[in-house]
């Protein structure tokens, strides 16, 4: 758990360090510096207001452990992660260009209209998204107990990381490649996504919420294959295990319980469990390969002014209306 809290909170972080950082910089450029203050006040409110959203977000969970549905939420908060760290990856692989452009044009507005509250609200909106997204993951990687993560020692190091790389890089004392940076900690994340879609999944069917294509005799979901000899997935397995068969595994457990939580390794999947990993790789392999370069793009066809006799004829033909078109560049 450490290792993921530490990842996503220096990325999370490191995020907002960034963006608020080069705010202060473009500000500074516009000689507008008496707009500092006001960009401090965003980011104190969004942290306030994120340290009040895990403190709710642990009261909702604690209150639905109440009514025995607490394994529902958190498999809700697993699948809901998978798809806002595969949207953090991607969108910041795709607009990391552009974030600088828009950044300065929200900034320019708010300095020609002389609008204190419109700097205040952007530095707030841009931290406080980081911070609900960092809760978020937090209740993910550790059960629900967001409170627990906050005070671990990867969430802090994470935290102190983010604020020396972006200290190194808007000082100039250090050349950081950002881009390097991001691509890395994205694959991580992935993986970490990835790990989620297979938690999530096995919670369900060891719950018979979900079925499963092979199953066993018995009808319950039968796992593809096991390797818990080669290297559980959790100490409590390698101990089973050896006391069982009185063998020794050739991997630590603990060495596999790190896999399990960075990677969504798991000694014994079901098809689904295996099926689902693989295939969210390749998803999100064709999405940066193909979508987020453009070799792969969705348009609509424009529409054209058409007369009563070419409309009849489309009609007849069932071709009435705007297609999506699939086109490769």
């Amino acid at each position: 758990m450490d290792f993921q809290a530490f990842l996503i909170t220096l990325r999370e972080a490191l995020e907002a360090i960034l963006i608020v950082g080069l705010i202060l910089s473009y500000l500074t450029r516009l000689s507008a510096d008496q707009y500092k203050k006001w960009v401090y006040v965003g980011v104190i409110l969004a942290l306030i207001s994120s340290f009040l959203v895990a403190l709710l977000f642990q009261v909702v969970l604690t209150g639905f452990a109440t009514f025995g549905s607490e394994v529902y939420i958190k498999v809700s908060i697993m699948f809901a992660s998978v798809i806002l760290l595969s949207h953090m990856v991607l969108w910041m692989k795709k607009q990391s260009k552009g974030i600088n452009d828009e950044m300065q044009e929200k900034i320019q507005a708010a300095i020609t209209a002389g609008s204190v509250s419109a700097m205040v609200i952007h530095s707030y909106l841009i931290v406080l998204r980081e911070g609900i997204e960092t809760v978020f993951f937090f209740a993910a990687i550790s059960g629900g107990d967001v409170t627990k993560v906050f005070q671990s020692f990867g969430a802090l190091s994470g935290l102190l990381m983010a604020l020396v790389i972006g200290y190194l890089f808007f000082s100039g004392t250090m050349k950081i490649s950002l881009k390097a940076f991001f691509r890395i900690t994205g694959i991580f994340i992935l993986f970490i996504a990835a790990g989620f879609l297979v938690q999530g999944i096995g919670i369900l069917q060891d719950l018979g919420k979900m079925g499963s294509l092979y199953t066993s005799a018995e009808g319950k979901p039968q796992e593809l294959y096991n390797i818990v000899q080669f290297m559980p997935e959790h100490f409590q397995d390698q101990i089973h295990f050896e006391r069982d068969t009185g063998e020794s595994v050739l991997i630590n457990g603990q060495i596999g319980l790190f896999f399990a939580a960075m990677f969504g390794y798991t000694h014994n999947p079901s098809l689904e469990q295996f099926l689902a990993y693989w295939l969210y790789f390749i998803f999100a392999y064709i999405w940066m390969r193909f979508v987020n370069t453009g070799k792969i793009t969705f348009k609509l066809r424009k529409s054209v002014p058409v007369s009563p006799e070419q409309q009849k004829a489309s009609i007849q033909n069932g071709k009435e209306g705007n297609v999506p078109q699939m086109t490769e560049s």
